[in-house]
């Protein structure tokens, strides 16, 4: 029995990996209709011939992790740039943020006092509801819109060195 045992598994580890393939027929019913189909029991039911599939496993890939991965190193001839300009850069950033989070609250301010809490005063052109009421929805999406990008610049600036 062991012997018998001990035979099969060598069967079985010979055997490797197999594809599971098949017959494949091109069956048509009374209306013309093609179906294909495992099986060639049903009457109108013909074997299509089609070609030997060849399958190649993938290659096994190595166990990595992450703290014997190596860095990648930049090429020898990649272009450097000395720490003084660097700084300059990062404070021409810095600024240019500043100045953009500047306009953000102002445009804020702006909507917030036409917005008004939602109680939109109606100008005289708006003499339909929906004219009013797109109005002001597009306050409330640009009051939105609005507190995220300063809160987008804020952030970025507290990443900057």
């Amino acid at each position: 029995m062991k012997q018998y045992l001990i035979g099969l598994g060598l069967c079985f580890l010979y055997a490797g990996p197999t594809l599971a393939q098949s017959d494949v027929y091109l069956c048509v019913d009374a209306n013309g209709k093609k179906e294909y189909k495992n099986t060639g029991i049903t009457k109108g039911c013909k074997l299509v011939d089609l070609p030997h599939v060849n399958t190649v496993p993938a290659p096994a890939k190595k166990a990595t992790t992450t703290s014997t991965a190596k860095p990648v190193a930049t090429p020898g001839n990649f272009p450097k740039v000395d720490d003084s300009t660097q700084k300059a850069r990062d404070s021409d950033r810095k600024q240019i943020l500043m100045d953009e989070l500047k306009v953000e609250e102002q445009k804020l301010a702006a909507i917030k006092k036409e917005y008004n809490g939602g109680e939109v005063e109606r100008r005289a052109d708006e003499r339909q509801p929906s004219k009013y009421v797109e109005r002001v929805n597009n306050l409330k999406n640009d009051l939105a819109r609005t507190e995220k990008n300063i809160e987008a610049l804020k952030r970025e600036i507290s990443n900057l060195k």
